[in-house]
C-alpha cells in the first residue's frame, strides 16, 4: 500500500522548462506557489524532461521559494536514455540496471534540492529489464530513505506483474482520458484495483480540444450541456469524470494557466450523475 500522501490532482511539470514554456526561476517559483495555494501539492517530474534540465530548474525555484519540503510531494521517473551530448548517448534506449536506477535517483535528489522522492517510477517498460535488479535497487533506495514509494509508468498488466512478483508497486502512470479510455476496458484498472496499485493519468484531457473528429464532436456536445448545468469549465468536468472511477485515478494536469489551476480542485468536489459518466 502507498505510504506517500499525494494530492487528488497532480501538477505535471514536463512543459515548464525548455521543452515548452521555458519558465525562468522566478516564474517557476510563482507557479509552485500557485499550485500549493490551490491544494495541488504533488509535482510530477522525470529525469529526461527538458533534455535532463527541468528537474534542476525546478530545484532552483524550490530552493529559492523557501517552501518547507513537507508541504509538497515530488514524483520522478527514470530509465529513458535520450541521445544527448551531456550523456554521450548515441541512440535512445532504456537502462534499468540496479546501478543506473540508484544513480538516477541520486541525481534527481541533487537537482531537486531534496533528500527523498515521495514516489519513484520506471518511465517506460524495457524488454531487457531484469526484475531482480529493479527490486534490489528499490529495496536499497527505500532502506536509505531516498524514496518512499515505488511504481511504474506506461506498463501493461503482464509487465507490471513481472515487477510486482519481486517488489511492491504502489502506482502505475498511464494514458487515460475520455478519448483514451482503454485502461478502463482492457483489464488494466481491474488489475490495479485487485493488486492495490493506484493509477495516475497523464494527458487527462485527451484530444478533446486538439482534434476535430467524430469522437470529440460528440464529447463537446455533451460537455456543452454539462457546462450549462454545473457552471464549470469543460476541463474541470473531464477531470471529474476521471476522478470518479473506482480505481481512484489521480489525473496529472500540465497547465500553467493560472485561472485553470485555480479551478482544478473543483473537479474533486463535483459529483457527476451516473448517467453522465
Amino acid at each position: 500500500m502507498s505510504k506517500a500522501k499525494l494530492s487528488p490532482i497532480i501538477a505535471g511539470v514536463m512543459n515548464w522548462g525548455i521543452w515548452d514554456k521555458n519558465l525562468n526561476t522566478k516564474e517557476m517559483e510563482n507557479m509552485i506557489n500557485i499550485c500549493l495555494e490551490n491544494k495541488i501539492t504533488t509535482f510530477d517530474h522525470a529525469d529526461v524532461y527538458g533534455d535532463y534540465t527541468t528537474e534542476s530548474d525546478f530545484g532552483k525555484a524550490f530552493s529559492s521559494s523557501k517552501i518547507a519540503r513537507e508541504k509538497m510531494q515530488l514524483i520522478s521517473k527514470c530509465g529513458i536514455q535520450l541521445p544527448t551530448k551531456k550523456r554521450n548517448t548515441t541512440i535512445k534506449h532504456y537502462d534499468y540496471s540496479k546501478e543506473y536506477i540508484i544513480s538516477s535517483v541520486e541525481n534527481s535528489l541533487k537537482k531537486l534540492h531534496t533528500d527523498y522522492l515521495d514516489v519513484l517510477l520506471l518511465h517506460r517498460p524495457s524488454p531487457l529489464m531484469e526484475s531482480d535488479e529493479v527490486a534490489e535497487a528499490v529495496s536499497k533506495l527505500k532502506s536509505d530513505g531516498k524514496i518512499i514509494d515505488f511504481g511504474l509508468s506506461n506498463f501493461t498488466t503482464s509487465q507490471t506483474e513481472l515487477i510486482r512478483q519481486k517488489t511492491e508497486i504502489s502506482y502505475n502512470q498511464v494514458q487515460f482520458s475520455a478519448t483514451h479510455f482503454e485502461p478502463m476496458v482492457d483489464g488494466s484498472f481491474d488489475y490495479m484495483q485487485t493488486n492495490n496499485i493506484r493509477p495516475m493519468s497523464w494527458n487527462p484531457l485527451g484530444c478533446v480540444f486538439r482534434e476535430d473528429i467524430p469522437q470529440t464532436h460528440r464529447l463537446k456536445k455533451l460537455l456543452a450541456t454539462l457546462v450549462s448545468k454545473y457552471h464549470l469549465g469543460s476541463d474541470t468536468i473531464l477531470l471529474s469524470w476521471i476522478l470518479q472511477h473506482p480505481a481512484n485515478v489521480i489525473p496529472i494536469a500540465g497547465t500553467v494557466n493560472i485561472a485553470r489551476i485555480q479551478s482544478l480542485m473543483k473537479a474533486v468536489e463535483l459529483k457527476l450523475e451516473k448517467e453522465k459518466l
